[in-house]
């Protein structure tokens, strides 16, 4: 296996240890990794649309998340309410207890946070965020990552 070779299959590995993780800490709570990311931006940034939200998603490609959304406003977790400017489009917010699942999985974030920055130093963590960020930058999830720093 060349060193190209082996860094795509750990960067594939990590990506999908990190979702392993999260999806257990997760399932307490009866939401998925990508129902989480979905709560969590709410929490920040409501109320969004749903092309903005789906700006934002790494979990999701496309800008139209609706089928993760479906699911979350059939929980009782999230509110589908007329734009204030533009009644035609719809703004999403979280109800309380959407408001509540959030902080929960702020929790759970911070904990697996902890994890990965145990794992190597301040200096070696910026090193692979910056190489990983040439990755992604000008891709989809790049984007949404870049929107999401500002």
């Amino acid at each position: 296996m060349t060193p190209v070779e082996e860094l795509r299959y750990l960067i594939l590995a990590a990506q999908r240890e990190g979702n392993r993780r999260l999806g257990q800490a997760l399932r307490p709570l009866g939401i998925t990794p990508a129902q989480a990311e979905v709560l969590r931006l709410l929490e920040d940034r409501q109320p969004l649309t749903l092309s903005g939200l789906g700006e934002l998603l790494v979990c999701e490609s496309g800008t139209n998340p609706s089928r993760l959304v479906d699911r979350l406003v059939s929980s009782g977790l999230v509110d589908r309410v007329p734009g204030e400017q533009d009644r035609r489009q719809v703004e999403l917010s979280l109800t309380p207890t959407g408001k509540r699942l959030a902080r929960k999985v702020a929790g759970i974030e911070d904990e697996l946070h902890r994890m990965l920055q145990s794992a190597g130093s301040a200096r070696e963590i910026a090193t692979v965020v910056g190489f990983l960020r040439t990755l992604v930058d000008g891709q989809p999830a790049g984007e949404a990552l870049a929107l999401r720093r500002d």
